[in-house]
Order: structure tokens, then C-alpha cells, then sequence
């Protein structure tokens, strides 16, 4: 039998969905639909939505690749130091997005410690498209670690070794075993990534520069905007607005654990 709430959890909790609920309500009621068409069909908005998705389907891919391994390691291995490398790897996640450009541009800037031999490899990411990808997957692979890694120790580990007493190797029990597994909770870390990279504005801008058709992304284009054409940049939030819901509307049996 579930006890009813106290009167007072009730209140602080419609106080709570309020404070969150009313910016966005504001939001959505001050957008000029009618004028929508007009808005985002400019020229700038077609070309700052191009550059957001490639950004952030490349950031997707980057930490795909590279944070798939690194849980792996995370949730299977034991070793000295994990946990300090577990809190660098989540560093991101609340670390100010204007401190993660000013910590890229001084790795991968042209006098960085690595930004030096990229460049005398021909190389440069500061202020290019490139490096717009480079600071959205900085950003978003947090949520790509933290979600597959959750997902890797719910699963039973007796699965593996009976493959492997069954014959079957490293890379066959992971592509037969592990991974149709993990298909959930790497379902649920792209989708998170993405969304956290299509929104992302502060390493951008200050690693990549809000270079037009180059690195001006749709964040940067809805800050630019504000300034002289607000019901454009109004329009352009409720666009973000509506992407981050669905996602989050489809992740809530995967990553949230809600029915």
C-alpha cells in the first residue's frame, strides 16, 4: 500500500515543478509561431543547423569509439588509480563548458602540448569545423562513459566466461554476447551525447570561434541572435528545447530506469 504524500512535500514539489516548468512555458508561449516559416528558413539558420549536426554526429562517433573501451576498462578491470581516472574521465560533466575551451586551446593550441605537433603535422583544430567536433566530444563523452558503463555491470559476467569455455574468443563473445547486451544502454549514451553536443556553446565558441558555416552552431546562432532578431532566437531555443525533451522522453526506460 503506497502512503499518501504529506501536505508539505506536495507543496514544495509543485513549487519545484513550477520554478522549472515556467521559463519554459514562457518560452514556448512567446515564440512567434506565426512568422515561424519566415525565421527558420534564413539562410543562417539553414547553415547553423547543417554545422550542428555534422558537430554533433562527429562528436557522437568520436565518443563512441573512444568511450566504449574506456568503460569497458572502467567496469570490468581493476587497477591502481581507477577511481581517480573514473572522477577525470566525469570531470566534463561539471566542469564550466568556457573552462573545457580554455583547457582545449591550451592542449591543442598551436603552442599547446600536443596542439604543437599537430601543427608541424599540418593540423589545426582552434577555430576550425574540426575543432568544433573536438569540443563537443570533450563535453559529451562523459555521457557516453558513464551510461555504457552502467550497462556493462548490469550484466551477468558468467555470460562471457561461458562463451569463452565454449571456445569462443575476446572479440566473438563481445560481438555475440556482450554487445546485443549493451544495445540499450548504447542506444541511450548516443542519443544522451548527441543531445548534449548539439547544445553545446561554450567550449565551442571559445575553442572553435563562432566562425559563419564553419563553427557557428545553432547555441552560438541563438546567442547572436538574441541580440537583434529575438523572435528568431526564441524560435531557435524552442527547436533545442524540443530536441532535448524527445530525447529524454525516449531514454526514460533505458537510462532513467522509469517506466
Amino acid at each position: 500500500m503506497t502512503r499518501r504524500p504529506s501536505p508539505v512535500v506536495v507543496g514544495l514539489a509543485i513549487v519545484a515543478a513550477a520554478f522549472l516548468l515556467l521559463p519554459l512555458t514562457g518560452l514556448v508561449s512567446r515564440a512567434p509561431w506565426s512568422g515561424a516559416a519566415r525565421e527558420l528558413g534564413r539562410p543562417e539558420f539553414r547553415t547553423a543547423l547543417r554545422l550542428s549536426l555534422i558537430c554533433s554526429l562527429g562528436a557522437t562517433a568520436i565518443s563512441l569509439v573512444l568511450g566504449v573501451p574506456l568503460a569497458m576498462l572502467l567496469a570490468r578491470h581493476r587497477f591502481p588509480g581507477r577511481r581517480l581516472l573514473r572522477g577525470l574521465v566525469l570531470l566534463p560533466m561539471v566542469l564550466p563548458p568556457v573552462v573545457g575551451g580554455v583547457a582545449l586551446l591550451t592542449a591543442l593550441g598551436r603552442r599547446g602540448i600536443a596542439g604543437g605537433l599537430l601543427h608541424r603535422a599540418g593540423i589545426a583544430l582552434p577555430f576550425t569545423t574540426a575543432g568544433a567536433v573536438v569540443a563537443g566530444a570533450f563535453v559529451a563523452l562523459p555521457f557516453m562513459v558513464v551510461t555504457v558503463e552502467a550497462g556493462l555491470r548490469s550484466l551477468d559476467a558468467r555470460l562471457d566466461d561461458a562463451a569463452a569455455t565454449l571456445g569462443a574468443g575476446r572479440w566473438q563473445t563481445f560481438r555475440r554476447v556482450t554487445l546485443p547486451l549493451l544495445a540499450p544502454s548504447l542506444w541511450a549514451g548516443g542519443a544522451l551525447t548527441w543531445a548534449r553536443a548539439l547544445g553545446e556553446f561554450g567550449a565551442t565558441i571559445t575553442f572553435a570561434g563562432n566562425a559563419p558555416g564553419r563553427t557557428r552552431t545553432l547555441p552560438i546562432e541563438v546567442y547572436l541572435a538574441l541580440e537583434s532578431r529575438p523572435e528568431e532566437a526564441i524560435l531557435l531555443s524552442v527547436l533545442l528545447l524540443g530536441v532535448s525533451l524527445a530525447v529524454l522522453l525516449s531514454l526514460r526506460g533505458r537510462w532513467l530506469g522509469l517506466p
